[in-house]
């Protein structure tokens, strides 16, 4: 068995992106943007990101017959992703996210699912080799529910880690949190997840705790600039972060997921991945784009300061 391995189930889309000096309100068009186009999805970054940082990566997914699906395809195997579990769907076409990214670096954005509501608890099943010998599985919420439950419970069953990270955002079942070995929900997530506002550490750690209780073995609630608060193995640990000028904040989330399954495979502890993760996302935010901002293990590492010299990026215990 090689526990190293990665799967990732869940979605792929293309990014058709705006950047603006600011997002559109409801009713207001905005002339003067800079267009581009970009490889994307929760599920199809994550993948990416995971192989860059060093991952051995196979992807459980679905996308159109169509030209987007094709170059999603050629993306994920220039990027070494194992890609034969990702289906060509005859009927239903490659999914298409719209996004507004401001000069500040957030955004704003909207998805077309297209194939991606088509990915089905029998097409994981078709890959369930790949789960019995899987260090890590990587799970999101831009495919249907019952497929994320099947694969968590498929994977947890046998005996790999369950890293789920519940964006886009909206209410879970116990059901499916009992087989998380880790979640990752930011901010907003959290909220959602727990009704508790997420502001500081302190709320933070409420909402982690709430999290706990409901079954999920650790979690990471990220917090953008504030960093990461860490709850379960490593209780009550705040990782800060890396200091870097945000251009694009797209994907930054999935570039941090897919490098913590990375340093999880590898065996590294909750807060040696949290610490991994963080500088991965923290390089992502000074690129445009999703796939395009995802960096090498080279530059993670180069990023990664010893510990002895933690600089920006210490780790404070509450």
């Amino acid at each position: 068995m090689n526990k190293k391995q990665i799967v990732v189930v869940g979605s792929s889309n293309t990014d058709l992106i705006i950047k603006l000096d600011q997002i559109p309100r409801p009713g207001e068009t905005i002339i003067g943007g800079q267009f581009a186009s970009a490889a994307g999805g929760k599920g199809a970054n994550q993948a990416v990101a995971a192989a860059r940082a060093g991952g051995e990566v196979s992807f459980v997914a679905r996308v159109g017959s169509d030209d987007m699906g094709e170059k999603a395809l050629a993306g994920f195997i220039k990027d070494r992703v194992n890609v034969k579990h990702v289906i060509r769907d005859r009927t239903n076409p490659s999914g298409v996210a719209l996004i507004f990214v401001g000069k500040d670096g957030e955004n704003s954005i909207a998805v077309a699912s297209g194939a991606n509501e088509k990915l089905s608890p029998a097409d994981v099943r078709k890959a369930s080799g790949l789960l019995q010998v899987a260090g890590v599985l990587v799970l999101q919420l831009e495919t249907p529910l019952s497929t994320v439950q099947a694969a968590a419970e498929m994977a947890a069953k046998a005996g790999v880690k369950v890293l789920l990270n519940p964006a886009p955002a909206q209410s879970l079942p116990d059901k499916l949190l009992m087989h998380v070995y880790l979640l990752t929900p930011n901010e907003g997530e959290a909220e959602m997840l727990t009704g508790i506002k997420v502001c500081n550490e302190k709320t933070a750690a409420q909402a982690a705790n709430r999290l706990l209780a409901r079954g999920v073995a650790n979690v990471i609630i990220t917090m953008g600039s504030r960093g990461a608060f860490i709850a379960g193995t490593d209780s009550g640990v705040t990782i800060p972060a890396c200091k870097v000028k945000a251009v694009d904040t797209t994907a930054a989330g999935d570039v941090f997921n897919g490098a913590l399954a990375v340093a999880l495979a590898e065996g590294k502890s909750l807060l040696e991945a949290a610490r991994f993760a963080n500088a991965a996302a923290a390089i992502s935010v000074t690129r445009l784009g999703a796939q395009t901002s995802a960096p090498t293990r080279r530059e993670i590492n180069k990023l990664l300061v010893p510990r002895s010299k933690l600089l920006d990026c210490f780790c404070r215990q509450l």
